[in-house]
């Protein structure tokens, strides 16, 4: 570092009375023998906070310091940097006006970078001031990983001799090439990008000729770039490693689990192997603790089902069904009721199949079925434990229901979970794993059917009008059309172009009043129950997703994909 900029450093910091010289001292003899940012030094020691530095820095130069996450830069502001110069400079782009473009920066006292960015971009530029870690986040939102990142690991693999015999030999230099520190880093960049991208799943898939890595995103799952075929073994017995698999056993399927800590939060990965012609297929079901924290108000209820749904998880006994395909999130909505029910004066006892979080004051069992220790036979050692609410993770088999159903009628409150299209089914369903009418009908107070919509983006919502034959359809439901906000995502960095961000339930409640007793005593059909229902009140999962199409938080097209089954009069 020059004289010149040490002086400069030297009133930024010391003459102000953020460091004394003597530390600053040191950080220079500290930087000469590391090389490191001079910035990063005196936080690291501890001197001086990275707010009080940026605004230190901000003041000193008259520059504007900024939060990054209140710009929104469009697609073509993006595009004028290449992604190598804005990880080379650590720079992002935020607007360009006028033949301006307002750029963030870390370091002001770069001047050389950005004047070499004229140069090469050809255009003025306008600094502002932010953080190396809001730029770092910023890079990886909006331009992704380093291109370069699985080449760089994939380089130093092919300088090695990569040729696996048949067999054991084979499945030895698997193994070993699973603990080099390349495909360690590969299948760690694998975890780390897809909690970036806020997936669900990481789906590892051996095809003919290559390997195929899709996440599952909302929902839907996109591919994503892999590693060549010829890295398939060694990569999925690296996953089973970590999962504590069996490496050596590809013919049957297989179950494992990963603890990692990632950016600070703590994810519980479920693995699971399947043999298949081309080679076994591995899955990784990313459990974020966070996301099972929600209260039931962050659910997605409207105002007057949520009213009902509080009413009636406060019932003193009775069995409450969610129901639902896998990943309608289910389980989510259990956690979430378990916390507003998680007081000192009651006991609460789960039976699942996994313990995807574990509640502090709640008494939490897993199923062992290579043990015997099934739902039904928990179900029963649990009831002479005196608990005041039960839930089952998922009612599979007619024992298990037998012995739900009676634990409501001596005073327990049960939750489960089937699977069944919609809440009237569920009533149907139990009749026919062998439940008596009279049984079910006076155990159950309630079921309700759900399922995920993705949520319109909301930094590129942009308005739009549905089909006419929808339109008739929410009016006739909604009454009128005045006040819509039809709303659909038109795509950005944020949402990597997909328009939608996030996900939110939509619901069919079914509360089981006297008139719905008196006719599942009488054996009617999931039709009958249903439209007795809607006289009451209870709202489609189509018309729920309605309402949320009418006020602008999810699109037609989404609801019209998690509904296909739904019959509504008039439907399209």
């Amino acid at each position: 570092m020059s004289n010149r900029e040490q002086e400069i450093w030297k009133d930024i910091l010391v003459n102000i009375g953020l460091v004394t010289e003597d530390q600053l001292s040191f950080a220079l003899r500290e930087q000469e023998e590391t090389g490191e940012k001079l910035s990063d030094i005196l936080v690291r020691m501890g001197y001086i906070s990275r707010e009080d530095l940026t605004r230190a820095l901000s003041a000193h130069f008259g520059l504007i310091p900024v939060k990054l996450s209140d710009y929104h830069p469009t697609e073509d502001v993006i595009a004028r940097v290449p992604p190598p110069l804005v990880r080379k400079y650590k720079i992002i782009p935020l607007e360009y006006k006028e033949g301006v473009l307002t750029i963030a920066v870390a370091d002001p006292l770069d001047f050389l970078s950005i004047d070499s960015l004229e140069k090469i971009l050809g255009v003025k530029l306008k600094a502002v001031l932010t953080s190396d870690r809001e730029i770092e986040q910023a890079i990886s939102r909006y331009y992704g990983v380093e291109e370069e990142t699985i080449d760089t690991i994939l380089e130093e693999l092919t300088e090695q001799d990569i040729s696996f015999a048949e067999g054991v030999a084979q499945e030895a230099e698997e193994a070993e090439l699973a603990e080099e520190a390349p495909i360690i880093r590969l299948v760690s960049l694998l975890i780390l990008e897809a909690f970036r991208s806020r997936a669900s799943d990481i789906h590892v898939e051996p095809m003919s000729g290559r390997l195929r890595i899709r996440y599952r995103v909302d929902g839907i799952l996109h591919e994503v770039p892999a590693p060549p075929k010829r890295l398939e073994g060694a990569v999925i017995s690296r996953i089973k490693i970590l999962a504590g698999m069996d490496i050596a056993e590809k013919r049957l399927p297989q179950d494992g689990r990963i603890m990692v800590n990632v950016l600070g939060r703590h994810l519980d990965l479920r693995v699971s192997s399947l043999p298949g012609i081309h080679g076994e297929s591995v899955v990784m079901r990313i459990l974020d603790k966070s996301s099972l924290l929600l209260g039931i108000t962050e659910l997605g209820f409207l105002e007057e089902d949520l009213d009902k749904w509080k009413r009636v998880i406060t019932l003193p006994n009775g069995i409450i069904l969610v129901t639902g395909p896998t990943g309608s999130g289910k389980t989510t909505t259990l956690y979430a009721v378990l916390n507003e029910l998680n007081l000192p004066d009651r006991k609460i006892i789960t039976i699942e199949d996994p313990v995807e979080y574990q509640i502090s004051g709640i008494n939490q069992l897993q199923v062992k079925p290579q043990i015997g220790l099934t739902f039904a036979s928990s179900l029963r050692s649990i009831l002479r434990q005196s608990p005041d609410i039960i839930m089952v993770g998922e009612i599979r088999d007619t024992e298990t229901a037998e012995i739900a159903v009676r634990a409501a009628l001596t005073g327990h409150l049960v939750f489960s979970t089937l699977h069944t299209n919609d809440s009237a089914g569920a009533v149907t369903r139990l009749i026919d794993m062998g439940i008596k009418p009279f049984l079910v009908a006076s155990a159950v107070q309630a079921v309700m059917a759900q399922r995920l919509v993705r949520k319109v983006c909301p930094k590129c919502t942009e308005p739009y009008q549905p089909e006419e034959s929808v339109l008739k359809e929410i009016e006739r439901m909604m009454g009128t059309l005045e006040g819509a906000n039809f709303v659909k995502g038109k795509g950005c960095p944020e949402c990597n172009m997909s328009g939608y961000r996030g996900r939110i339930a939509i619901f069919e409640l079914l509360v089981v009043t006297e008139e719905v007793r008196r006719i599942v005593l009488s054996r009617a059909t999931s039709f009958e129950i249903r439209d007795l229902a809607r006289s009451q009140g209870m709202k489609l999962l189509r018309e729920d997703g309605w309402i949320k199409v009418y006020r602008g938080i999810t699109t037609v097209e989404e609801v019209l994909r998690v509904t296909q089954q739904d019959i509504v009069e008039g439907a399209v």
